[in-house]
């Protein structure tokens, strides 16, 4: 059974910093694209970064990629997402997605793997 289950989630002050992770099992996902999303509340769940199979090419919703890092440790089926100078606007739930396709898409449909999600919450 494949799964993805994220960590790393928590309670932060505004400009302080979270790195969370997914953990793959049941299959690997290192030729494949896999991404973070994020719905806060009264929202769409929305893209938030990508990365490509073979972890080079990456992508990020507009106004992140200044404070938001993705990456992946092959050897470990795990995907990071490293979060800095947080906002209250950050303030969501964070999940992982994986899709059977080594190039990100931006859209929610796309993918075909989700995890539980994590609670990412920064007081002002």
């Amino acid at each position: 059974q494949v799964q993805l289950a994220e960590s790393g989630g928590g309670l932060v002050q505004a400009g302080g910093s979270l790195r969370l992770s997914c953990v793959a099992s049941g299959r690997t996902f290192n030729r494949d694209a896999m991404a973070w999303f994020r719905e806060a509340p009264g929202k769409e769940r929305a893209f938030v970064a990508g990365i490509w199979g073979g972890g080079v090419n990456r992508d990020y919703a507009v106004g992140l990629r200044d404070r938001f890092t993705i990456s992946r440790d092959i050897a470990k089926d795990t995907l990071y997402l490293q979060m800095n100078n947080l906002k209250p606007e950050d303030t969501a739930v964070y999940y992982c997605a994986a899709r059977d396709n080594m190039y990100v898409a931006r859209t929610r449909a796309s993918y075909d793997y989700w995890g539980q999600g994590t609670q990412v919450t920064v007081s002002s």
